[in-house]
Parts: structure tokens; C-alpha cells; sequence
């Protein structure tokens, strides 16, 4: 069995990036070692054209490795293969404390649904999915049955991360 997993989901420009980078910060403060998923809904490239490693995959190259002395990324090309499912993806990680999840709405993991007055109108995920099991919002939000939580309460949002976890990573 693998790290604990939290996932954090909302619908586009809702502040989710936001609050993972605000969460990873909070819980490495408390000693422990985050990894992160950023699931993207479209094609997305961390390589540029002219590179090496572009021209490598260009090429036809099913997987790149490029390696330097303060970081490594390997690039898998999926061709026709459907996306893997983010389980899948999980076990690629090096060993960490918790696995922090941005994305994967429809993912089966405890997750926190982020709503920003500002975002993009839509139904409340958790009204759908009980997977979900806090809200964190830049507004009131009325009538939840879930614990609601402000944007900004990056501490009181990765206690009950925690607690829900049961992770040793109180402050």
C-alpha cells in the first residue's frame, strides 16, 4: 500500500493549483515529504521545440529520460494507449509522506471541492460525489452538509487533511 492520497477538485479557475501549492507548503513546513498529480484536461508539453529532448520524441522516441544534476523528468509518449487511470500513475511516485492530487473530478479518492465566487458556474461537485468531504470557498457557502472551510485557512484545511488521513503532521 502505497502513501496517502488527498485530492484536491473544482471546476476551471475555482483556485485549486492555488491551494495544493498553499497545502504543500503547509504540510513541508510540518515535516513531511509531499509528492503531487496535476491532472490536465488537454495536450500539454513540458519540452519545447529545438530542445534535444523534443527532437529525441520528435523523433520518435517512446519515453525520454532528461537528467541533470538538480532534477530528472521522463516523458512517455501514450500514442494510441488510452490515458492510464491515476492509481496507475501513483505507484510511479518515489516513496513521500502524502500524495497530494489536483484534478481527477471523477476520481474515487477523498478529495475537497474548491469554489471561488469567480469561477466557473456549475453545479457543486459534492452535491454528486461522495468522495468529496469539504468544501473550501472564497465565499459563504450555504447549506452545506460537508465542513466549509475559507481559501485562505491553509492550516485549519490540512489539519482536517490530516485528521482525515490520519497523518502525524499537526502543527
Amino acid at each position: 500500500m502505497g502513501p496517502p492520497v488527498f485530492g484536491i477538485t473544482g471546476w476551471k479557475n475555482s483556485g485549486k493549483t492555488t491551494l495544493v501549492a498553499h497545502l504543500v507548503s503547509e504540510f513541508s513546513e510540518r515535516g513531511l515529504i509531499v509528492s503531487t498529480v496535476k491532472h490536465a484536461h488537454h495536450a500539454f508539453d513540458i519540452d519545447h521545440p529545438g530542445t534535444d529532448s523534443f527532437r529525441h520524441r520528435e523523433a520518435g522516441a517512446r519515453e525520454v529520460l532528461l537528467v541533470s544534476d538538480h532534477r530528472w523528468a521522463l516523458m512517455h509518449e501514450l500514442g494510441e494507449e488510452a490515458e492510464p487511470p491515476v492509481e496507475e500513475m501513483l505507484s510511479r511516485l518515489s516513496p513521500c509522506d502524502l500524495i497530494l492530487i489536483e484534478g481527477y473530478k471523477k476520481a474515487s479518492h477523498p478529495k475537497l471541492e474548491v469554489r471561488r465566487r469567480d469561477g466557473r458556474p456549475g453545479q457543486a461537485l459534492s452535491d454528486s460525489d461522495p468522495s468529496i468531504l469539504a468544501i473550501a470557498a472564497d465565499y459563504p457557502v450555504a447549506n452545506a452538509e460537508l465542513p466549509v472551510f475559507h481559501l485562505d485557512e491553509i492550516a485549519q484545511i490540512a489539519d482536517f487533511i490530516a485528521g482525515h488521513l490520519s497523518l502525524d503532521a499537526a502543527k
